[in-house]
């Protein structure tokens, strides 16, 4: 009979559940470190699972997922928002680590989900280092809308505005820093360095942009098609249309990648501008009566 495993991860544990027969068993906890994930590679070997099912929980599956695979286990990734409904759907009233685990295990015997390989180390490093970069921008931003605020007082110190630059300064220093080590990776890379000479061209794309886009779709497998890349970055657009809310309006998912959709926005705004076809596109879309927003969000897409 198929063996199926659910790991439910945590920041310092991990607790695992094999499902044999529709029955599960008790709940095995290891530590996260490198020698308790050897451990669990033997208990699973002797296992022989059909497959091994993890949610996608921040950053602490991955060195295990990564382990597992390269020890030549079957394992499946899954978003964490597709369990929650699983879950909702078994009518659970308790929620445990040992009871997540045997569902995982139960979500993996019965919806099947696609084996995860993991990405390339450099395209890692890529999207560590521009989500880094993004959130240095943000603090930059806000770094200067407080700079702002004390200059539009008299009474402000000038210790203090003196003391804001000199922060803003050094998170354009990091900043800066942090893009040279991207374009660094980005050129020791024939296949990126060219993904990155293709987006630059696109009318609105600049640098900056380029290097968030890439930092975030080079960790995709390759075979992805445009609508599944669409809803990886939550432009896919969701209906409304049954019953009494058949007149509801579409609206954006939003259930994917924050960081390109907010990468995209600025850019889609430019292209619809200056872009011919995607003014072209944007003009039609507004034409038959969609809003701006829908109009800039479909550019977007």
């Amino acid at each position: 009979m198929s063996v199926f495993v659910g790991i439910d991860i945590a920041a310092k544990t991990c607790d695992v559940v094999f499902r044999k027969n529709g029955k599960a068993s008790k709940v095995e906890q290891f530590k996260q470190t490198p020698q308790e994930h050897a451990k669990v590679i033997q208990r699973l070997k002797a296992l022989s699972p059909s497959l091994i099912v993890m949610e996608a929980t921040g950053i602490y599956y991955f060195d295990l997922a990564v382990a597992l695979v390269q020890a030549g286990l079957p394992v499946a990734v899954i978003n964490p928002k597709s369990f929650h409904h699983f879950a909702t759907l078994k009518l659970t009233g308790s929620k445990t680590d040992g009871i997540d685990a045997a569902l995982l295990a139960e979500y993996g015997e019965r919806m099947a989900p696609r084996r995860w390989t993991p990405p390339d180390d450099s395209c890692l490093a890529l999207r560590d280092i521009g989500r880094q970069i993004n959130r240095l921008k943000g603090s930059r931003t806000q770094a200067k809308n407080r700079l702002h605020a004390l200059q539009s007082k008299q009474s402000t110190m000038p210790m203090l505005i003196e003391d804001e630059q000199e922060g803003i300064d050094m998170l354009d220093k990091r900043i800066e820093r942090l893009t040279q080590a991207a374009c660094t990776l980005i050129a020791g890379s024939e296949t990126l360095s060219r993904h990155l000479d293709n987006m630059c061209t696109a009318k609105g794309v600049g640098m900056a942009t380029a290097l968030v886009i890439l930092a975030e779709l080079c960790v995709l497998p390759s075979d992805l098609k445009a609508p599944q890349v669409s809803r990886f970055a939550g432009l896919d657009v969701r209906l409304t249309q049954s019953g009494s809310s058949i007149n509801r309006p579409a609206r954006l998912s939003k259930a994917g990648n924050a960081y390109l959709r907010a990468a995209l926005y600025m850019p889609a705004m430019s292209a619809a501008q200056h872009d011919p076809r995607a003014k072209a596109f944007y003009n039609a879309l507004v034409a038959r009566g969609k809003k701006k927003i829908q109009a800039q969000c479909a550019v977007m897409r």
